[in-house]
């Protein structure tokens, strides 16, 4: 697919996730009439205007903005600007990954490139609107008028915020850019596809798998993790960067068996299991499915199978929870879209690997695809 066929469906899926970020967080206005306690139950309630709050346009209690006087302006104007950064750079953000998704992995019939590039864009959803709320945080932090106070927890608490809503947000706005790609891609010719060699593939899949398991098995290990988290150069405006290492670098947590019961814990183990399982699997079937197999295209790939793996063991996770009953689904869906800074760190490098590992399998079939590349774009 062309950038002018994909530039279409690309920018209308920005365009519907920024304007359903905003309107969920105008909608958060409904959750303070009166009444919406008993209609909903307080705890209800309670979650989901803390799902909502990082896109509301409504800033936070007065009593949060520094100085009273003149200066409490000036920190709405803060909170202001960083909402119309954040809701800007979900559009940025979403776009050029879109446009790169769709061109590599064009929604056409056949193939099984359709669910590939509707769990893709839909992934890269969560993507954009991580980086997001993480480029827009020092607004949002300074306009609470404590700024200079431990920045980098700050940042990190900011940046975990607002996954909730996008994971449904995304979902639709990826169905949609999709449907759209299915339009713009009728007529566009035949669809390259690379010839790697099943072993070569298989190599690719494991070495990326590998890197991701590095993160979620070596470094989430509660010793490795808690020495991550307690690191902490003395002093300066970098000090205590725990958080968001953890942040960053994490991708779940766990520890020994213990005193806890061994068919929770071998379940829970299970569950990471399926992460690694699900990176594999898309990794593996990745540059069958890519038009061209580039560094870029199989980054943004693994980045996408990482978020995917990790939403599959989230949503499992929720289904064999016994706290469901007790706290209903609001409360336990709350951990969605948990681990896609991290995701989107290893997914990269991961991604990179691999795409290594298939360039001498692709180099001589560069030519024809080229080839089949140019009649699409003539046509």
């Amino acid at each position: 697919m062309t950038y002018r066929r994909a530039a279409i469906p690309a920018v209308a899926g920005g365009l519907l996730l920024t304007a359903l970020l905003w309107w969920a967080g105008a909608s958060g206005q409904a959750l303070r009439l009166p009444g919406s306690g008993d209609a909903l139950g307080g705890r209800m309630v309670a979650e989901l205007q803390y799902w909502l709050a990082p896109w509301s346009y409504d800033p936070p209690a007065p009593d949060g903005y520094g100085p009273g006087g003149p200066d409490a302006e000036r920190y709405l104007s803060l909170h202001s600007t960083g909402m119309q950064i954040r809701f800007a750079a979900v559009f940025v953000f979403f776009v050029p990954g879109a446009l790169l998704l769709l061109r590599r992995l064009p929604p056409v019939r056949g193939g099984g490139r359709t669910p590939a590039a509707l769990l893709a864009l839909w992934t890269w959803g969560l993507v954009a609107g991580t980086l997001a709320v993480t480029v827009s945080a020092p607004w949002l932090i300074a306009a609470q008028g404590h700024g200079s106070y431990r920045f980098l927890p700050q940042l990190a608490g900011v940046m975990a915020a607002g996954r909730q809503i996008l994971t449904p947000t995304a979902l639709l706005a990826a169905a949609v850019t999709v449907a759209l790609g299915r339009v713009t891609a009728k007529g566009a010719g035949p669809v390259p596809r690379p010839d790697v060699p099943a072993r070569r593939a298989r190599l690719a899949a494991t070495a990326g798998t590998a890197v991701v398991a590095l993160s979620l098995v070596v470094l989430s290990y509660e010793s490795v993790a808690g020495a991550i988290q307690a690191f902490s150069p003395d002093g300066g405006p970098l000090a205590e960067p725990g958080d968001l290492l953890r942040q960053l670098l994490l991708l779940g947590g766990w520890t020994g068996p213990g005193g806890a019961p061994g068919g929770g814990w071998l379940l829970q183990r299970l569950v990471d299991a399926l992460v690694l399982l699900v990176v594999w699997w898309a990794l593996r079937l990745l540059p069958g499915l890519l038009t061209r197999i580039t560094v870029p295209a199989m980054a943004a790939g693994a980045v996408c199978a990482t978020v995917l793996g990790l939403l599959v063991s989230q949503l499992l996770r929720m289904a064999t929870d016994g706290a469901g009953p007790r706290w209903g689904l609001v409360h336990v869906s709350g951990n969605l879209g948990h681990g896609v800074p991290a995701a989107l760190v290893w997914g990269t490098v991961a991604g990179t690997v691999a795409a290594l590992i298939l360039r001498p399998a692709t180099r001589d079939t560069e030519t024809p695809t080229a080839t089949a590349t140019g009649a699409e774009a003539a046509s």
